[in-house]
C-alpha cells in the first residue's frame, strides 16, 4: 500500500483519524464475527454501562517498518493475554486471544499506508478497547459488549533526545492494595488525571505513586513502571500486586539479562532506598524508557548521579537494546517480533 502523504519526521503524540477500524458486537452471549468499518463513530445507549460505571478495559501497542522493510508488531501475544486478565476482572466477556491478534492485524494492513517508513522515528499507535454498550441502571455488569481496534500514526515521544524528567512523590493513592491496579482499566486512568495534572501545575513532568497500604514502598507512576540502576551495575524494579505489569518493563528486564549480562531483581523497593541509586527510568510503550533525573519528596531532592541532561550509561543500554530489537538491527528472541506484512 502506498504511503500516506504525511510528514513524518513532524508528527506529535496525538490522534490522526485513519481509514479503518475493527469492531465486535457481543449479544445473547457470544462474540459476532466482527468486521472492518470506515465509521469512526461509536453509537451507544445514554445509559451504557461504559458511561454509568466506568466499565471499560483497553490494550496499547505499536506497529513499525523494520530496517528490512517488514511492518511489524511487538509481543501482541502479551497484550492480547493482558486483556483478558483485564476484562475478567472487570466482569467483561473475555475477547479470544487468537482473535486479538487477528483484529490487530486487519487493522494495521488495512492502514499500512499510515506506517510510518524505518527511520522516521514515527510508529503507528493501536488501541484495542472493550466496553459496556447497553443501558444499565442498576449497579451490575452490562449485558452487551463492543470491543473495537483503531490506530493512529505517532511522533516520537521524546523529540530531540529523551532528556531526562522530574518527578515528584504523590499525596495521592493510584490504587488500592486489592483492587485494580494490576489491570488496564479505563478508571484507573481517570483517577490519576487530577493528581497529574496537580504535578503539572507544580512545575513537574510525573508521580511517584507509594504502595497505599504503607506510603513507604514505590510502585509506579500510573503510565509507567520505574526501572531503577544500582551504583554497582544492577537492575531493580519494583514487586507489588497493584503494579500494571508492563511489556516494556518485562522485556526490558530479559533484555538486561539476557543480552547484557547484567543481575536484575525485581522486589519491594522502599522509598527511603531511592536516593541509593545510580540511575531512573520509566518504562512504557510509548518511550519505551523515560529517564529520571530528579525526585523531589515534599521539598527534598534526590538527583541522580547520571543527571539532568542524558540517560545513564546502562539505562541507554537498555534502551538502544529492546530498540534496535524492535526494528530488526538486532536479532530478538523466539515469538518477540510478529510479522504482519
Amino acid at each position: 500500500m502506498e504511503k500516506k502523504n504525511i510528514d513524518w519526521g513532524n508528527l506529535g503524540f496525538s490522534y490522526i483519524q485513519t481509514d479503518k477500524r475493527y469492531v465486535s458486537n457481543y449479544k445473547d452471549g457470544a462474540w459476532d464475527e466482527g468486521t472492518l468499518t470506515s465509521d469512526a463513530t461509536v453509537q451507544i445507549s445514554e445509559c451504557a454501562g461504559v458511561l454509568q460505571y466506568a466499565q471499560t478495559v483497553f490494550e496499547g501497542l505499536k506497529a513499525y517498518t523494520t530496517e528490512d522493510g517488514h511492518i511489524v508488531t511487538f509481543r501482541p501475544d502479551l497484550n492480547a493475554a493482558r486483556l483478558e486478565s483485564s476484562a475478567k476482572r472487570l466482569e467483561i466477556p473475555v475477547f479470544p486471544q487468537d482473535r486479538f491478534i487477528e483484529s490487530v492485524e486487519q487493522v494495521v494492513r488495512a492502514n499500512a499506508g499510515y506506517v510510518p517508513p524505518f527511520g522516521s522515528g514515527a510508529t503507528l499507535y493501536i488501541r484495542p478497547y472493550m466496553f459496556g454498550s447497553n443501558a444499565v441502571i442498576g449497579v451490575k455488569p452490562a449485558d452487551e459488549y463492543q470491543y473495537r481496534v483503531f490506530c493512529t500514526p505517532v511522533g516520537p515521544y521524546f523529540k530531540g533526545g529523551a532528556k531526562p524528567i522530574t518527578i515528584r512523590v504523590c499525596d495521592y493513592d493510584r490504587a488500592a492494595p486489592h483492587g485494580t491496579g494490576n489491570i488496564k482499566a479505563g478508571l484507573n486512568y481517570a483517577m490519576s488525571l487530577y493528581a497529574i495534572m496537580d504535578a503539572h501545575r507544580a512545575g513537574f513532568d510525573e508521580n511517584m505513586y507509594l504502595d497505599a497500604a504503607t506510603r513507604k514502598n514505590v510502585e509506579e507512576t500510573g503510565g509507567a513502571n520505574f526501572l531503577f540502576v544500582t551504583k554497582d551495575g544492577k537492575v531493580v524494579t519494583p514487586k507489588s500486586n497493584s503494579i500494571l505489569p508492563s511489556i516494556t518493563r518485562r522485556s526490558l528486564v530479559y533484555v538486561a539479562k539476557e543480552y547484557l549480562g547484567l543481575e536484575v531483581e525485581e522486589r519491594v523497593i522502599p522509598f527511603e532506598e531511592v536516593k541509593d541509586f545510580a540511575e531512573c527510568g520509566l518504562c512504557g510503550t510509548a518511550a519505551v524508557i523515560s529517564p529520571v533525573g530528579k525526585i523531589v519528596d515534599h521539598g527534598n531532592e534526590i538527583c541522580f548521579p547520571s543527571g539532568m541532561e542524558d540517560m545513564g550509561p546502562i539505562t541507554r543500554k537498555l534502551y538502544e537494546t529492546l530498540t534496535g530489537i524492535q526494528m530488526g538491527k538486532i536479532e530478538a528472541p523466539k515469538g518477540w517480533i510478529h510479522v504482519i506484512e
